[in-house]
């Protein structure tokens, strides 16, 4: 059966935000078309690793070709409201994909369902009667020749000017969390945190 694919083509909206306190925030990507929601939860991380990304791929595309990309956000895509509600998690994104279409001068983002690995504990083996190094084996070669087809995927196309709005708005995202500490680089909370680099004694936000 092929994958569900929630395709958006220059969507109504495509932002990164999250929902929850500083310290314990949940982040997603959201998609809006008309009364079409898509919202896929990720880390931190990926919001910052996918915003870095789109905004590098633009400048060289800007540098390169003959299309007019802006240098940064317009002014009249700046969006920092609430996600839509309601929020409902479409999958957990795993890996994402990036690409520049020239045809109609699109940057093109593929999210795709985090996959989880089952793994069977040596013990969990021997109870079953099975040689652990050679089940172990065996199970490591059926992983490397499947190329499992996920399930649904997430397909954004945008406009160069939606794309450094999701860019820059995703960097406020990102930037909004607990402030982090000037010595040791880990987030502070409103109470302080234990710096390593001060012997364990709690640093305040100054």
């Amino acid at each position: 059966m092929p994958p569900l694919v929630h395709r958006f083509d220059q969507p109504d909206r495509f932002v990164a935000g999250t929902v929850g306190e500083p310290g314990s925030r949940t982040f997603f990507l959201q998609a809006r078309a008309g009364t079409r929601l898509v919202s896929v939860s990720l880390e931190k991380q990926q919001v910052a690793a996918l915003a870095q990304r789109v905004d590098e791929l633009l400048d060289e595309v800007m540098g390169s070709a003959a299309s007019v990309v802006p240098a940064v956000a317009p002014l009249s895509l700046s969006d920092d409201a609430p996600l839509d509600q309601p929020i409902e998690e479409e999958f957990r994104a795993g890996t994402m994909t990036l690409s520049w279409d020239p045809r109609d001068e699109r940057v093109v983002i593929e999210v795709f369902p985090l996959i989880e690995i089952e793994v069977i504990t040596p013990d969990e083996l021997e109870a079953l009667e099975l040689d652990p190094e050679a089940e172990l084996e065996e199970a490591l070669e059926e992983a490397l020749a499947e190329d499992p087809e996920p399930d649904e995927m997430l397909l954004v196309r945008l406009g160069a000017g939606q794309a450094r709005a999701f860019v820059a708005r995703a960097q406020r995202v990102v930037d909004a969390g607990r402030p982090g500490c000037p010595f040791c680089g880990g987030p502070i909370d409103p109470d302080g945190h234990l710096c390593p680099r001060a012997n364990g004694f709690k640093r305040r936000d100054p």
